[in-house]
């Protein structure tokens, strides 16, 4: 697995226009090809007027599933540069869709790869960009009279804290990264005098 990847922000629109022609570029996270699908699906319905409605998207930590569409504009001109950009921006689980309604000047395969490519970066600058870097889950059994002494520590310390479940003990689900396991253990068996339990789950991406 990837340590971190980068992924958009938020799901939005941003537009351009080139020699009249309108390209409205519509970004949105996709945790997966279905959810990537959906999205641009939809883009089209709305946009069902448009010339063309062009995607790309980038499923996967490491860039795993990747897939372009020129949907009618000249072949390579249109899909394949916001492919580019945004691998070319580290990005990753992210669908775009570029919407063309034609404004009557036609701008050359140099012109659309311009236009197609440059849509998608001016989308990524305007709707931000966020870093998810990749973590152990891990599960802390903790007294109800300790419990919360170690949430705050946790917390003043920088832990992601996921989830606190109440019941004969208290359950603190967290996120660590790999190289602090240990010195984690021996910190949370210091703390508790030793009566916290402690369980590594599997693996997952949060949040930096």
């Amino acid at each position: 697995m990837q340590d971190e990847y980068r992924t958009v922000a938020r799901a939005g629109v941003h537009e351009i226009e080139i020699n009249r022609s309108r390209f409205l570029c519509a970004l949105a996270p996709a945790a997966t090809e279905q959810e990537a699908q959906d999205f641009i699906a939809a883009v089209r319905k709305e946009h069902a007027d448009a010339t063309h409605n062009c995607w790309a998207y980038v499923i996967g930590a490491d860039a795993g599933i990747q897939k372009a569409s020129d949907d009618g504009e000249p072949g390579g001109t249109a899909g394949v540069p916001m492919l580019q950009m945004l691998l070319r921006r580290d990005m990753r689980y992210v669908v775009a869709v570029v919407t063309r309604y034609y404004g009557g000047v036609k701008l050359g395969a140099g012109g659309l790869i311009r236009a197609y490519g440059g849509a998608v970066g001016e989308a990524l600058d305007v709707l931000g960009t966020r870093t998810r870097r990749r973590f152990r889950l891990a599960t802390v059994t903790v007294d109800h009279q300790r419990a919360g002494k170690v949430q705050n520590d946790l917390r003043a310390t920088g832990r992601a804290v996921r989830d606190v479940r109440y019941g004969e003990a208290v359950t603190i689900e967290i996120g660590l990264p790999d190289a602090d396991v240990d010195a984690f253990r021996s910190w949370l068996a210091d703390t508790t005098a030793g009566t916290a339990g402690f369980e590594l789950g599997g693996e997952a991406y949060g949040d930096v």
